[in-house]
């Protein structure tokens, strides 16, 4: 005969129950279990390493920055409103940009786009002074404006000035400017190709452009592309992205076109192109290249008396039987011409008062002449 207790424990039920309270009893005691808490260790302090010298090309960078950044300015635009209600008028910001000192007399220059559409510019130099600006000159097809500011004492010196002439694809350059309102920002990069054409959608097109590779963004406009030594050989002016940053592709009007332009705005407002003396038209000109098969710009008339004129230049002739095509200019000084954006390039590289020699084209004949270039409209 069995015992009780043998009957208790031989019981299924009864098993699973002390194997599921024997089980809850151990996990209970391991939950419970604390370690020995030990003496904290003390933090390990790490040592300096020495930093050694800087390279070189990172001294004669720190060294450019330092040197060029008291020449660069931070520009902000204003446009007047008038309250459709009120009737008053308030002054509403419009952009910002950048630009740079040009001379003693307090002449700033910048992008024409920086302050197209504003009535109102406010300077601020790199002390954290600023000024409001006076519009001297502007020349869109080139992209440039002057502004000028009463600097009183503590004047920020000009921008060295180099060449643009001479640069080569794979030179090392700097921009300095105020990309997306970050003041006083450094980029670099190298020259990418030159004589690059842009725009003509919106205005003309600005030609003889430096491609370069160093981040321009929204706000570098105006400001300048420096050589190795310094020098200033463009003004940052555009960049080319659907997103509108900085895609590796910006351009700057080279400082050879600057030397051109800008004492031209200061001494009397404005910028007069050199020119021929005829009369062209884009539309009849692609007409008549059509018809004729040369790729040039067909002389629609000659302005009488003008430069043109007097070197022989012949225009289109209205007869009952149709047009008779006239002169069509297919090269100046030997450089191709095969647009008007292309003609404008070339002359502007002239001065007012040089003689070109301008290459025709008629009825399948060539020849040579030459103009002494007159003030353009």
């Amino acid at each position: 005969m069995q015992k009780p207790h043998d009957q208790k424990t031989s019981d299924p039920f009864v098993k699973r129950v002390l194997v599921v309270g024997a089980v809850a009893a151990v996990l209970l005691t391991v939950w419970n279990w604390r370690p020995v808490p030990s003496a904290p260790e003390p933090a390990s302090i790490r040592t300096v390493a020495a930093r050694g010298d800087l390279a070189a090309d990172e001294k004669s960078t720190i060294e450019l920055f330092e040197k060029s950044r008291d020449s660069v300015v931070y520009i902000s635009t204003a446009a007047l409103v008038r309250d459709a209600w009120t009737r008053n008028v308030f002054s509403v910001p419009k952009g910002t940009g950048s630009g740079f000192i040009w001379d003693e007399a307090g002449h700033v220059v910048t992008n024409f786009h920086v302050i197209a559409g504003a009535n109102e510019a406010t300077v601020k130099l790199a002390d954290g002074r600023d000024y409001k600006a006076a519009l001297v000159g502007a020349s869109q097809v080139h992209d440039i404006a002057v502004l000028k500011i009463g600097v009183g004492f503590k004047r920020p010196p000009p921008v060295p000035v180099g060449t643009s002439s001479d640069l080569k694809v794979g030179q090392k350059v700097f921009a300095i400017g105020n990309p997306f309102g970050l003041d006083w920002t450094l980029t670099s990069g190298l020259v990418s190709a030159l004589d690059r054409s842009l725009g003509g959608q919106e205005g003309p097109a600005v030609e003889h452009l430096i491609q370069t590779d160093a981040a321009i963004n929204p706000g570098n406009s105006g400001g300048p592309l420096l050589d190795s030594a310094g020098r200033l050989i463009g003004i940052n002016t555009a960049i080319y992205s659907p997103s509108g940053a900085s895609a590796g592709i910006g351009f700057a009007v080279p400082v050879d076109t600057v030397m051109r332009v800008v004492p031209e705005l200061i001494k009397q407002g404005k910028y007069i192109r050199p020119a021929l003396g005829i009369e062209i038209d884009q539309q009849m000109n692609e007409r008549l290249a059509a018809l004729t098969g040369t790729a040039g710009v067909a002389v629609l008339r000659v302005q009488p008396g003008s430069a043109a004129d007097k070197a022989g230049l012949r225009g289109v002739e209205l007869t009952p039987n149709g047009i008779i095509p006239g002169d069509i200019i297919v090269a100046i000084n030997g450089k191709p011409v095969d647009s008007l954006s292309k003609l404008f390039a070339r002359l502007d590289e002239q001065k007012i008062g040089d003689v070109v020699k301008v290459q025709l084209v008629n009825n399948g004949q060539t020849r040579e002449v030459e103009v002494t270039l007159q003030p353009g409209n």
